[in-house]
């Protein structure tokens, strides 16, 4: 499950004229596009030297992830020109990847995963390790996902990370007085039936977090990391919360229509909800309690790719402030180069601080980003933790 990868027309229409705007500052856009002879030689502990480009470049994406207003300079420059996959889930991005033989099935050479596919694509042995200094913009990333644990493992780099965003807790400034100040608000009564999460295992995450503020005495060091008895307790919580929800969303689109509807007074979301909501003239304001969860994507390189060249060569563009600011504003989301805040705000003013990219240090420290959960629990270096399947049992018995 993910964030926004289904759109309404309306607002694919509206995304023209962002694309007007974009495509001024796309016309002197550079980034990591340049040729360079040799071959391309990756994985674990090699060397890389980026080659001619083939050609193609085949992926597997959230919608508009390579969207061509950022995307057609690239393939330009590099003569790369992009095949896109649409996937509108984590579970479809990891089938895909993972059918025929694996490894993107010799079919495809990148993903777009997010942190709840990440680990599961590497443990299966679907993507490879890439060549980090082949990267230059990484140099620039905040010092977070520079090698997260969600694409990092053993100091080998799956992939590249890209874009970011932390869960919010959106609500109705009209009908939620006092503002709420923490995500107990969402657990308790006092808005029963009008309150809104996402539907995604992931959000288990979410009551672990709580759990490990509220009830220490569990034991829960890391939200993605749950034993069976602290599976069990996050569980439970959320049993607990369904009878206060009036639904859970699957898509942004669904949760900005049930706010404007009145459908719902509060709920966990992202910026992108925020921001279109007030964009209509909506009563809704964010609050981003600390600690909370985030969402993270990474670009995997993948391990039978038949591209890597052309493959390389997006991951270095893609990185650069410019485009990172551009695919920001389409998407909806905050880039991993804090570089890109004074493009962002060329493009639309006030765009890097609502989507928190000039955040300090700190901040960044205080979200616990997704990860897929794995049996290896690596605050007490056991296989006592339950993994991703138990997590969607979980789930299950929680919305059934």
């Amino acid at each position: 499950m993910r964030r926004i990868p289904k759109r309404s027309r309306v607002t694919v229409v509206a995304l023209a004229a962002v694309t007007a705007t974009l495509a001024l500052v796309a016309s002197g856009c550079g980034g990591g596009g340049g040729g360079g002879g040799g071959s391309t030689s990756s994985g674990a502990g090699t060397t890389t030297t980026i080659g001619k480009g083939e050609g193609s470049l085949n992926v597997v994406e959230w919608p508009y992830y390579t969207y061509k207003s950022f995307a057609h300079p690239f393939e330009q420059q590099t003569g790369c020109i992009i095949h896109r996959k649409d996937a509108g889930t984590s579970q479809e991005m990891f089938a895909l990847m993972h059918a025929n033989g694996g490894g993107g099935g010799g079919q495809y050479d990148l993903v777009s995963a997010s942190g709840d596919a990440s680990l599961r694509l590497i443990d299966a042995g679907d993507v490879q390790p890439i060549d980090i200094n082949q990267i230059p913009s990484w140099k620039e990333f905040l010092p977070v996902f520079k090698s997260p644990p969600h694409n990092t493992v053993d100091g080998k780099h799956y992939g590249v990370s890209v874009q970011w965003g932390p869960n919010t807790l959106l609500y109705n400034t009209q009908k939620v007085k006092p503002a709420p100040t923490g995500w107990s608000a969402i657990y308790g009564p006092q808005y029963k039936g009008k309150l809104t999460v996402p539907n995604n295992p992931i959000q288990i995450a979410d009551a672990a977090l709580y759990l490990m503020q509220t009830k220490p005495s569990l034991g829960i060091k890391d939200p993605y990391e749950l034993t069976k008895s602290q599976l069990t307790a996050a569980t439970q919580l959320l049993i607990n919360q369904k009878p206060q929800l009036k639904r859970y969303w699957n898509y942004a689109a669904d949760e900005i229509t049930s706010f404007k509807n009145g459908d719902v007074w509060m709920g966990a979301g992202w910026p992108y909800q925020t921001l279109q909501l007030q964009g209509d003239k909506q009563p809704v304001k964010e609050v981003v309690p600390l600690p909370t969860t985030g969402w993270a994507d990474t670009w995997m390189l993948a391990a039978k790719a038949p591209h890597p060249n052309c493959a390389y060569k997006w991951m270095q563009y893609v990185t650069t402030p410019k485009v990172e600011a551009q695919q920001a504003i389409v998407f909806g989301e905050t880039p991993v180069n804090p570089l890109a805040c004074p493009y962002m705000d060329k493009i639309q003013k006030g765009s890097c601080a609502a989507y928190h990219l000039n955040e300090p240090a700190s901040y960044y420290n205080k979200i616990k980003f997704w990860k897929t959960p794995v049996p290896q629990c690596g605050w007490q270096k056991s296989n006592d933790c339950m993994d991703y399947n138990a997590w969607v049992q979980a789930w299950a018995q929680v919305t059934g």
